[in-house]
């Protein structure tokens, strides 16, 4: 996997993208062959790997930088060092009004920032991604896939990325990793020559281009994202929505529903 760059990971479930991310970042040994990093084999948990997990996995008892400085605290950084840390990286996922926040008062989406500034607490050369996003709605997922690559484009980090979504592969990737079903095996990598402000122009019509054609015929369905005829239909019915007028929504209510009660 070639330096600065993102390649996803798309397959069935329980084909073992999330194991591989687990041998890459040496939470488990490969029963055979070796991972190697800038040619240095993974033989355990390094400080050049970050992990972020689906869920947050935030210590609830500390606030937002006490979670990203844990990292540097277990590896022995200073003070001031660890906290000049902490405020850049609270200001690189834009969370520097929530430094002194608990996991409890953040929402969904910010406390997987915090996550990814963890993450990126050592300066890992290597960020891997179990789908952080999968648990946010549509529309906020599409807005943390942006603010992603703003990151991205921002640090040395090369990303590899676990997802069930075709377009998301194809929006974010350099590299698009082909997983068959159990037992996992790389059945396609296939290079995404699409210009990325193209992709981010019109994320919905990434689902229907050549690369998530090939992609699609390889899973066989196996995958979060609609079939093309599904798209197509749903990208129609948008085009024909139009706002609705207030006349359109029927007469008022004969009653006051907030009303108090009459006496009986």
């Amino acid at each position: 996997m070639p330096g600065r760059s993102i390649v996803a990971l798309i397959g069935p479930n329980g084909c073992g993208k999330s194991t591989l991310l687990r041998l890459v970042a040496g939470l488990l040994r490969p029963a055979g062959g070796q991972i190697e990093i800038d040619g240095v084999p993974v033989t355990g948990p390094d400080p050049k790997i970050g992990f972020v997990f689906q869920e947050p996995r935030l210590l609830p008892w500390r606030d937002a930088a006490g979670n990203i400085a844990y990292p540097m605290e277990l590896s022995g950084w200073g003070r001031e060092r660890r906290d000049q840390q902490v405020r850049d990286l609270l200001g690189l996922v834009g969370l520097s009004e929530f430094a002194g926040a608990r996991p409890h008062e953040l929402s969904g989406g910010m406390r997987q920032r915090v996550a990814i500034a963890r993450a990126l607490a050592l300066g890992p050369s290597v960020l891997l991604l179990d789908e952080p996003f999968s648990a946010l709605d549509a529309l906020t997922r599409e807005r943390f896939n942006a603010e992603l690559l703003r990151l991205w484009e921002r640090t040395e980090t090369t990303i590899l990325l676990v997802t069930h979504s075709i377009s998301e592969a194809i929006l974010l990737a350099d590299r698009v990793v082909v997983l068959s079903p159990r037992p996992g095996r790389v059945v396609a990598d296939l290079p995404v020559e699409i210009d990325r402000a193209v992709r981010e122009s019109d994320i919905d019509m990434l689902a229907l281009g050549t690369t998530a054609a090939v992609i699609r015929a390889h899973l066989a369905g196996a995958t979060d994202d609609p079939t093309p005829a599904e798209l197509s239909a749903e990208l129609r019915r948008r085009q024909r929505q139009r706002p609705v007028r207030i006349e359109e929504l029927g007469e008022p209510a004969w009653f006051d529903p907030f009303a108090p009660e009459e006496p009986q």
